[in-house]
Formats: structure tokens, sequence, C-alpha cells
């Protein structure tokens, strides 16, 4: 029996996808490549073989499997939910003066702009995320802060708190990100309050999160932005497209084109181990392994979501080899318009 198993039988067809999920679990447990993350020096200390999937359809239900209740720091997550806040507060036009949506083919934490425009290339890594969280209103820190947490809360359903030792280990050492800062308001990219906003950021990646509540907050989005376990809307529907359009270019590091040619679905990796996958419409996808690879991303959750997105055919452009519906719908209209005119 896999350790820390939950099916809840109260779902007349959940069998066969929680058994899947149950084998895919112990299909990787003993896997052991990569290295949890150590330039954070608290996530140094996590369990290398804590590990966990959970998958929640929008209608609400689960599928879990492993150790789907511990707690970790969410990381850089954290900054599809900022952006989305931050779309709904300034809107899109505003948001892409200040963050750009292009690729960067670099590292997460490279200090580097685009050339041409000075913006930080995309909201997911470290630059762009600094500017979005630097959009967040309110009349001082603490407000941003509750502000921010309200805003999570509507994802997850619970209340949610910051691990204080996270935060500070990646305040005190977050020379980097200062760096960024500096050279984001040299451009106009930010305002002068530069340690405000990085405490922030720095806040806001260390959330503390659970497995679980990755696949609520990956369901939420893939549910157009209601909740499928609270039904309160966490973001204005209007800006999800804007949320997963970004994710499927830019949510996996430098890994993002190969992660796009295998899974093809929208995502988002943290340093922490976590990785979220929505599925319009369908599911949303929470892996938890922190054994990373090179690019910082979860060895196990990576090999999770590959098998899971072949199994059942959810790349984004497997419609193409079944769905034929909007040609038939094409061909109909053409023959109906020749009758017609005949």
């Amino acid at each position: 029996m896999v350790d820390e198993i939950q099916c809840d039988r109260s779902f007349s067809h959940s069998h066969a996808f929680q058994e899947y999920l149950e084998g895919l679990y112990l299909k990787y447990k003993h896997l052991r490549e990569g290295a949890v993350a150590s330039y954070i020096p608290e996530l140094a200390k996590v369990d290398p073989d804590l590990f966990s999937i959970c998958v929640i359809a929008v209608d609400g239900q689960v599928y879990q499997v492993g150790d789907y209740n511990q707690l970790f720091t969410i990381q850089s997550i954290s900054k599809v939910f900022v952006y989305g806040m931050a779309l709904e507060e300034h809107g899109r036009d505003y948001v892409l003066t200040k963050v750009g949506v292009e690729p960067t083919g670099e590292a997460f934490n490279s200090i580097i702009l685009d050339e041409r425009s000075k913006r930080p290339y995309n909201p997911m890594v470290n630059a762009g995320a600094i500017a979005t969280t630097s959009l967040i209103k309110g009349s001082g820190p603490t407000e941003r802060l509750n502000r921010m947490l309200d805003m999570f809360q509507r994802y997850i359903g619970r209340e949610i708190f910051v691990d204080i030792s996270v935060f500070m280990s990646e305040r005190t050492t977050g020379h980097r990100n200062r760096g960024m800062a500096h050279l984001m308001l040299n451009f106009g990219m930010i305002d002068e309050r530069i340690e405000e906003a990085l405490d922030l950021y720095f806040q806001q990646c260390s959330i503390m999160v659970n497995c679980h509540d990755l696949a609520v907050m990956a369901a939420t989005l893939a549910n157009n932005g209601i909740n499928p376990i609270t039904g309160e809307r966490a973001v204005d529907a209007r800006y999800v497209r804007d949320i997963l359009s970004v994710m499927y270019t830019c949510g996996m590091y430098n890994f993002a084109g190969e992660w796009v040619y295998k899974v093809g679905l929208p995502a988002k990796s943290g340093v922490s181990g976590g990785i979220i996958v929505i599925v319009p419409n369908q599911i949303g996808i929470g892996v938890f392994s922190p054994l990373l690879d090179t690019n910082g991303n979860s060895i196990r959750g990576i090999k999770v979501c590959e098998d899971i997105s072949q199994e059942y055919g959810l790349h984004l452009f497997d419609s193409l080899r079944g769905c034929t519906k909007f040609l038939e719908i094409l061909a109909q209209d053409n023959n109906s318009a020749l009758h017609h005119s005949s």
C-alpha cells in the first residue's frame, strides 16, 4: 500500500485515475537524481525524499498521493498569482509598460533587461517578478502584504502564513535581487521603494503551502478563476488567458521550450520543488519533490507531468489529432451556402 494515499470514494469514477496516480508515485518514489536548492540556506534543510502528487478537477474532485499535507515555501510559483493581481489592479496595457512577456533563455536569476525597452523580459523570472510585486497597491508595507495574502487565500481556500525563517534567509542572501531592483530603478521600471518591494517579494516567496494547495490554485486557473472547492472567485476571468499565456511560454525557467514540446501545458515551477500545471476547463495538477535539476525544476515533478500528459493526451496540440468539430461546422456552413446559392 502506498504511504499516505487518499482516495475519496464518493467519486463514482475516481478509482481508475487514483490507481494511476498511485502507480505513478511508486514509479518515481525511489528516483533520487538532482539536489535540493542550497543558495537559500533554509531550503537546503528540506528532506529530499518528500514527494507528492495532487490533481483536482474543476468540479471539485480530488486525487492525491504521497506527502500532500507537507508544508513548504511556494517560492517562484507565487509569481503567477501576483502577476494576476497586478493585472487586476493596473490593467494589461500598463503592466506591459513595466514587464514584458518574452521568454529569455537565461537563468531565472539573471541580472538582465530587454535592451530595447529596458523592461524585465517576463514576470516569471526574478527581475520581472520584483517589478510585478512593486505594482501591488497599498498605503504601506503591512497593507500591501495583507492584500497579497488575501489574494492567495482566495486561491487556496484557507488561511496562510509566511515562514519567517525562510523570509529572513532570503532577505539576508538576496543580493542579486537587490542588484536587479537597482538596475530597474535606474530605467524607471520600479519606484524608489526598493527595500519595501524586495521585502514583499521575499515574503511572497516564503508563503507556506502544500501539494494539495498547489492543485487547488492550479484548478482555480483551470476553472477560469473560480476556486472549485470554495466557489469563490480568485481572479477576474478576463486575465486568466494572460496568466496562462505567460506560464505556457515562460513558466519553467530556461527549460520552457522543452517543456512545451514534451508536456504542452501552462505550468510554473519553484526552487522549493513544486510545480503547478493547468489543463484549461479540466484539471489543475500540483507536484512536490525538492530534488532539482540544473534549471531549478523538480526532476520527479517533470517526469510525473510528462507521463500524465502523454497518458491522457493533454498536450495542447494533441487536439489536432482528433478534434474536427470546427472543421465539420465550417463544412456544414459551406454546404448550406452552396445549397442556398443554387
